[in-house]
């Protein structure tokens, strides 16, 4: 990575100023009663012929780990209407707004609109309805041309009650790349009585207390109709605390740029590719350098109201631009799995100096199960293995291992392979520092009777009336097969479980942090990494504090399992016949050795989903880079390249 002057103190001190100057704007509204796309309702009374209104009180900026906003705060020009300007005039205030609409050349009935609350009779839907308090000024028009409402001010006595303003809103300067919008998140309304913003997702969530500072209040004096009249008493709010993450905003933008190119590539290439997700992490410390998803979207979009028609599409479906597809989603790992199998090998018994048959396919519990494309390699060793990703050989381990269990009335105690993927950490979230991180699935003995106890009339009734909406035969007759078997026998854990576990398939599931964090544990020995995205905050007067990095912890990869996985999957990237050979074709790796797996999951009624985790340097393990690419193809050709490209910005390779 190249290196970067520190320029923290002239950014801290800049970052003050922003800081000073929307308090003051802020602060200065307040004081007006003038509150606008931010208010609070009442919550309260405080005395006879008063209610309190909530101040809320400037939030925290998301910063990368150089200081650089992700999430800043900016100025907005916001067009206000006093309710007793509304309540006193005759037509209740109509001309005064079909004055302000045709000045501003916005349409009169959506400004009309905002002066009535939300979910009260006749009202739009939001944003053009007013969802704040009835206590403070209504919000006619937000994000004006500043020029343009400077002539409203010319000429008051056509535009009673009707106040210009300065709002302090969330920003997103790094909108077009590099912003993580999925990580950091973004703010909705509370449910409570104050009606404030607070986190709904990401890190706006997580670190919401820090960010929101502690809001104030003031209480104001209401007239027989409600309105407000005067201000009684007032506390200010404090600002809350800046958020440095451990996101390198170069790297960001980097990864953002290289999964949105991979994706559209596979595109090209005829896959749907329609979801995919990369992560960088930091082996020094756990910190996650980059993260991001496809679909992404703009999240300037929060700024000025949300509709309806844009928060369902941003929410549709799984394709959602909001789920961090990083921490969010499990799917099947595929053959980046096998090098949590291999350990698991070791485990059950297996000599690592043994060759081993790679046959084109291995026939257990009345199943036959292929290699990749029925390739046969015949006696290899066990790196030789890894490096061209054979099933076979794994297939042989699991069946094994499945026997050695007690078959069907075996139990899950003592199984090598599901008791090494846990002590990899797989089935449990990562802890990392964000809301909604998934567990993923090492499915067991126990699992499988649970799913069936809650599955089994289902497909008893599936099996009963077969699959009329599907329309092709033999998919209709394979899906009704297997509602039936489900129905009678689902409960087992059959060699073909196993088998599956063996190469990521079947019921195994892990999100792309899971794997880049086993990955990391291979790549430094057997410490693992514990992925996290705060390290410091910064409080309103400058006070810088850091904050606790998660404990690592040391796990035993059994044998030499560790050192033949570290040689393998170096020789998966540099050596002829390793499946990402050809994606790191002329790539410098005598300056910047990588080392990883390709996997290719395949999914019922999907086109296959394409992995890569890898690490580098393999000299002295820096970073982990992870890329999933759901129907993208293989992992050699879709997911490889993507890492690829961002291996070249962390090792400082020029285009």
């Amino acid at each position: 990575m190249k290196p970067r002057a520190p320029r923290m103190q002239a950014r801290m001190l800049a970052s003050l100023a922003v800081l000073t100057l929307l308090a003051g704007v802020l602060i200065g509204r307040l004081g007006q009663l003038q509150l606008t796309d931010h208010p609070a309702g009442a919550d309260g009374a405080s005395g006879p012929g008063t209610s309190r209104v909530t101040l809320p009180a400037l939030r925290g900026r998301i910063l990368d780990r150089e200081g650089r906003p992700l999430v800043d705060n900016a100025v907005r020009t916001d067009v206000t209407i006093d309710r007793r300007a509304l309540a006193d005039a005759d037509d209740g205030g109509r001309a005064t707004v079909r004055r302000l609409a045709q000045a501003l050349d916005l349409p009169f009935d959506r400004m009309w609109g905002r002066t009535t609350l939300c979910g009260a009779p006749g009202a739009a839907d939001p944003p053009d309805c007013w969802a704040g308090s009835a206590l403070v000024p209504v919000p006619l028009a937000v994000d004006v041309d500043p020029q343009a409402a400077a002539t409203l001010t010319e000429r008051p006595e056509l535009y009673p009650g009707v106040t210009v303003t300065n709002q302090p809103v969330r920003a997103y300067p790094r909108a077009a790349g590099g912003g993580a919008p999925q990580t950091t998140g973004y703010l909705t309304r509370s449910e409570g009585d104050d009606g404030g913003l607070v986190g709904a997702a990401g890190l706006e969530l997580q670190y919401d207390e820090l960010l929101r500072g502690t809001p104030g209040h003031s209480d104001v004096r209401v007239d027989a109709r409600g309105v407000p009249v005067e201000e009684t008493d007032r506390e200010e709010p404090v600002a809350g605390s800046d958020l440095v993450t451990t996101l390198d905003l170069d790297v960001q933008r980097t990864t953002e740029r290289a999964l949105a190119d991979g994706v559209a590539d596979a595109r090209d290439r005829g896959h749907r590719a329609d979801t995919a997700a990369a992560v960088v992490l930091d082996l020094r410390d756990g910190g996650v350098v980059a993260s991001a998803s496809v679909p992404t979207y703009d999240p300037s979009v929060w700024s000025q109201g949300v509709t309806q028609t844009q928060y369902d599409r941003l929410t549709s479906g799984e394709g959602s631009p909001l789920i961090d597809r990083v921490t969010g989603v499990a799917q099947p790992p595929a053959s980046t799995f096998k090098a949590v199998t291999l350990p698991g090998a070791v485990a059950a018994g297996t000599d690592l100096d043994d060759e081993v048959n790679c046959s084109s396919s291995y026939r257990t519990g009345g199943r036959t199960f292929n290699n990749f494309e029925s390739r046969a390699y015949g006696m290899i060793s066990w790196r030789e293995a890894i490096k061209v990703s054979c099933d076979t050989v794994f297939y042989r381990v699991a069946d094994r291992v499945w026997r050695d269990q007690g078959g069907l009335s075996g139990d899950d105690a003592g199984d090598p392979l599901i008791s090494t993927a846990r002590d990899l950490g797989l089935g449990a979230p990562t802890g990392i520092d964000l809301p909604a991180e998934s567990s993923g699935r090492i499915p067991d003995r126990e699992w499988k009777r649970e799913w069936w106890r809650t599955t089994k009339d289902a497909s008893c009734r599936a099996a009963k009336r077969g699959h009329p909406e599907v329309e092709d035969r033999t998919e209709r007759a394979y899906l009704t097969a297997l509602e039936r078997d489900n129905c009678r026998s689902g409960y087992q854990f059959r060699p073909g479980d196993e088998v599956n576990l063996s190469i990521g398939q079947g019921d195994v599931t892990a999100t792309l942090l899971q794997m880049a964090q086993v990955y990391g544990t291979i790549a430094t020995g057997g410490t693992e990494p514990s992925p996290h995205l705060g390290r410091s905050t910064i409080a309103p007067d400058g006070r810088r504090a850091r904050l606790d990095a998660p404990a690592t912890r040391e796990v035993d990869l059994p044998g030499e399992s560790g050192s033949l996985l570290r040689s393998a999957l170096g020789d998966v990237v540099d050596r002829p016949g390793g499946t990402a050979r050809s994606a790191f074709a002329g790539f410098p790796l005598r300056q910047w050795p990588v080392a990883g797996k390709t996997g290719t999951a395949e999914v019922y009624g999907k086109e296959d989903t394409a992995w890569f985790v890898s690490y580098a340097p393999t000299t002295r393990p820096r970073y982990v880079v992870a890329v999933v690419v759901s129907q993208g193809g293989t992992g050699g050709g879709t997911a490889a390249p993507i890492a690829r490209a961002i291996h070249e910005d962390l090792a400082g390779v020029d285009d």
